[in-house]
């Protein structure tokens, strides 16, 4: 079960990588390392989420790793393009973190594993 969850969270990542790209092309052309740049970020996203052990909840767990992910191309963008384009890459990560987490969630249903209770 952790190897599909894993597959859906990349396959999720690499997808709105290529969301991303696109909605960060509009109006100007981009260069192809800033393309793939984009899109591998978010496959990483989506990878580094499917394989992450935190047991806290879901919808956090998207969010923080979401923001931690995208500090990377957010500092490098920030040489490039200036604050808001910092910002707008915090904030898309998070969001796209979290749709990962949501529709994944949904999508591959993980059973709970409860603690053995000793019984006298």
């Amino acid at each position: 079960m952790r190897g599909l969850r894993v597959l859906v969270t990349t396959v999720l990542g690499f997808i709105f990588g290529v969301i991303c790209w696109l909605l960060s092309s509009s109006g100007e052309e981009l260069g192809a390392a800033i393309a793939w740049s984009i899109i591998l970020n978010r496959a990483l996203l989506g990878f580094v989420i499917g394989i992450s052990a935190w047991k806290i909840n879901y919808i956090l767990h998207g969010i923080i790793l979401g923001f931690i992910v995208s500090i990377p191309m957010a500092v490098s963008a920030i040489d490039v393009k200036g604050f808001k384009v910092f910002l707008g890459t915090l904030i898309m990560g998070i969001i796209y973190g979290f749709l990962i987490e949501l529709i994944t969630h949904f999508v591959v249903k993980e059973k709970k594993v409860e603690a053995a209770t000793p019984t006298s």
